[in-house]
């Protein structure tokens, strides 16, 4: 008998091959559109300025409770080492997760219990209430700058494992270096924010309100107007169309220098980028901005006005 013939074996394999290439062309192009469209999953991350390789990843919920403790510290008047403190009390107590559960009657970010003092349960689930009663206790912690952090963190705390704050300690460096705009253009973030996120130009407003307090607008109207005074704080950004533009006082502050307000500004933007729906944040000659490039502060030129040292400019809803 004839041999059989090696074209339905031949053919097999390359229908197989054929499948194959099929298979892994259709995996580049999804993960081609995740790239240019940002729609993985959202995620952030700050990363050392120091050259030494040092990063941390976090969500975007928890990069948004961090810039709320952190802007509240500023604001307050408080120091980075503070801030530091704060963060890695937080990050132990709920891995920066405003959380509705924790020992007996626990609660929040810092797991403050209503029956201790701390304030009513619906206070304590603001993470702006809650990060300004722990600084205001801190505050009331002689030398806490100079004490080590887990034993600054535990006279706040009264935890019963003072020592696990330590190990949070080069996270809630890192982030503190960059929140309160120490460290520049060292925090990003990717991802498209959930559908169920509140955006827009006056979302943005009313959280610079929440976690600065009035005066980040009203000093931005006091810039615009040059000197003249607003009958509205609101009314001190005026944005264009999906814009926010806020301007940098030009003068260094208690909670630091010009610049480092500025990147502080921007950073929170970023950490915010999630909940708000903001699609670019330029500062100082950088910009961070969805898709491709949301792992970086690209370099957009001197010349570009709207990323002059003199403002932060927020744009939504791209």
């Amino acid at each position: 008998m004839p041999e059989p013939s090696p074209m339905p074996r031949r053919r097999g394999r390359l229908l197989r091959f054929g499948a194959a290439v099929v298979a892994l062309l259709a995996v580049a192009g999804y993960l081609a559109v995740q790239y240019l469209t940002g729609s993985a999953a959202p995620k952030c991350q700050v990363v050392s300025a120091q050259d030494d390789e040092a990063a941390y990843e976090f969500t975007p919920e928890q990069a948004a409770n961090a810039a709320t403790i952190s802007a509240v510290g500023t604001t307050r008047g408080m120091s980075e080492r503070a801030v530091t403190i704060a963060l890695a009390t937080a990050l132990q107590e709920s891995g920066l997760r405003n959380i509705e559960h924790g020992d007996r009657d626990s609660l929040g970010l810092f797991q403050q219990r209503p029956s201790q003092g701390w304030g009513t349960s619906k206070q304590i689930m603001d993470p702006t209430y809650a990060a300004g009663v722990f600084y205001e206790h801190l505050a009331k912690v002689p030398g806490y700058a100079q004490l080590p952090l887990t034993v600054a963190a535990q006279r706040v705390q009264r935890s019963g494992f003072p020592e696990a704050y330590a190990k949070h300690e080069p996270d809630a460096e890192l982030l503190a270096a960059a929140l309160t705009g120490h460290a520049a253009a060292t925090l990003t973030c990717q991802g498209r924010p959930a559908p169920t996120a509140a955006g827009g130009p006056d979302a943005v407003r009313a959280a610079l309100v929440r976690d600065f307090g009035r005066d980040v607008l009203q000093t931005a109207g006091a810039e615009v107007g040059k000197g003249r005074s607003t009958s509205s704080p609101m009314a001190a950004l005026t944005p264009a169309a999906d814009a926010v533009t806020v301007p940098v006082p030009q003068k260094s502050s208690a909670s630091g220098t010009v610049r480092e307000r500025g990147w502080e500004l921007a950073h929170w933007a970023v950490a915010n980028s999630s909940a708000l729906h903001i699609a670019r944040v330029s500062y100082a000659g950088r910009e961070w901005s969805l898709g491709g490039f949301a792992d970086e502060w690209r370099t957009t030129g001197a010349s570009d006005a709207k990323a002059s040292a003199t403002e932060v400019r927020i744009v939504t809803g791209e």
